[in-house]
């Protein structure tokens, strides 16, 4: 697990800056910052709607005395999304822009699940139920 998290903490930046340097040679270094903050506060807009309306639909599962799974899923794919764009750079805001919209979210979700179902099969997490 530590070899990943120094992989995970040493390629990503780096990888970042490439990408910021080869923008910004491209387009210009005012325009490479004005794009991460356009991408910042698009992203943190979206956060927020996004938020708000998944807190709306846990509380009418709740309500009808269901248990929320599927928005909980949601709802920590939205945190690590916003996470992701509050990190300068264009392959984080991508992969953000990727966890807050819908659709797309929906086609990550699916492949989170079934990773989820297979460590649960596995026996590698185990999960309690009332």
């Amino acid at each position: 697990m530590f070899p990943r998290l120094i992989i995970l903490f040493t390629l990503i930046p780096l990888l970042e800056l490439y990408v910021l340097l080869e923008v910004g040679a491209l387009i210009g270094a005012g325009w490479t910052v004005g794009l991460i903050l356009l991408t910042g506060i698009a992203g943190a807009w979206l956060a927020r709607t996004q938020g708000f309306e998944l807190l709306r639909q846990v509380q009418r599962e709740m309500a009808a005395g269901r248990l929320p799974a599927e928005q909980l899923l949601d709802g920590a794919m939205i945190l690590a999304g916003g996470i992701l764009l509050l990190t300068p750079g264009f392959c984080t805001d991508l992969a953000g822009f990727a966890f807050l919209t819908p659709g797309t979210r929906s086609f990550i979700k699916k492949i989170l699940r079934r990773a989820l179902q297979q460590l649960a099969a596995s026996g590698k997490i185990h999960i309690h139920r009332p």
